[in-house]
């Protein structure tokens, strides 16, 4: 009997451990992120859209990184704009159903306060390229498969945990909506965005 409780103390005592082990874990994408891991593609549990009272916003995001063309890009470049941010890479099929959707919110913005700009969290330039005219997106993308420091600027801010995921900034640079999973529509993209540009910055 006394061996009996021994084992059932000792299994007790391990699931005990896992569980707080459990409770532990950090975002997995955030993770790779560190680890310099280019996993890419982590399924979200569907769509999801979060959008962030002004009063709850944090610290304006700030970043630097090289465009698919080369250029330098950086959060200077956008100050007082409305900045949609979205995360992506070539062969994520979600990435590729939206980007269409995408592209539509984007030109609905032409001539106002508002810029698009794609994060390519796994492939190489010329790929990334290639994906922007085989699907007629025609804003850029900064390549993020060597910058780990360019996608902690944003897991810093709004932790990531799947692709496609697309982040909305405000005017002042500060995370206003995360919207998790394939985008289902360019209005509920353009409802967001035409809120914050109604905003005093």
């Amino acid at each position: 009997m006394r061996r009996f409780l021994t084992a059932a103390g000792s299994i007790a005592a391990a699931v005990a451990l896992v569980v707080g082990l459990s409770a532990c874990a950090e975002d997995p994408l955030a993770a790779q992120y560190r680890e310099g891991d280019n996993k890419g593609y982590i399924a979200a549990n569907g769509f999801q859209t979060t959008e962030i009272p002004p009063e709850n916003r944090g610290d304006p995001v700030e970043f630097t990184g090289s465009l698919d063309n080369g250029s330098a890009v950086s959060s200077a470049d956008f100050a007082g704009k409305v900045l949609v941010v979205n995360f992506w890479y070539a062969t994520c099929g979600p990435c590729i159903i939206e980007a269409p959707r995408l592209e539509q919110a984007y030109q609905t913005f032409q001539g106002q306060d508002v810029a698009f700009l794609g994060i390519n969290t796994y492939d190489q330039p010329a790929t990334a390229l290639s994906f922007a005219r085989d699907h007629g997106v025609s804003y850029s993308s900064a390549m993020a498969v060597g910058d780990a420091q360019l996608k902690l600027a944003f897991t810093d801010a709004a932790p990531l945990n799947a692709t496609p995921t697309t982040l909305v900034l405000d005017k002042q640079g500060r995370v206003a909506a995360r919207i998790v999973g394939e985008l289902p529509e360019a209005s509920i993209l353009e409802s967001i965005v035409r809120t914050l540009v109604a905003e005093n910055a």
